[in-house]
């Protein structure tokens, strides 16, 4: 069984001046897509982590400061996004077309 954090909720007890989080959600058709496969992907497109979303969409990875890229995979299609994460809170929405 997977050790992953469950996805979505507070961030409480996170110190976000020490730690780079990205989060956010997928959506599809104005909805949000739970249970689809959500991967990070470092500067050179190697893989590094895997969730699922929650209920609601959400996902969240603790990474190092750079260039990430955000893959999602579910049944209704894929979808990704490319950003520089810095040190705090970093959110962003993957839209499946």
């Amino acid at each position: 069984m997977c050790g992953a954090p469950k996805q979505g909720g507070a961030l409480a007890g996170i110190d976000l001046s020490t730690q780079t989080v990205i989060q956010g959600s997928v959506w599809h058709d104005g909805a949000p897509v739970a249970g689809a496969y959500v991967r990070l992907l470092d500067g050179t497109d190697e893989f590094t982590a895997e969730v699922v979303t929650s209920p609601e969409g959400e996902f969240r990875f603790f990474a190092a400061p750079g260039k990430w890229k955000v893959r999602s995979l579910a049944a209704v299609g894929k979808g990704e996004r490319v950003l520089d994460a810095e040190v705090g809170l970093n959110e962003t929405t993957i839209v499946i077309e």
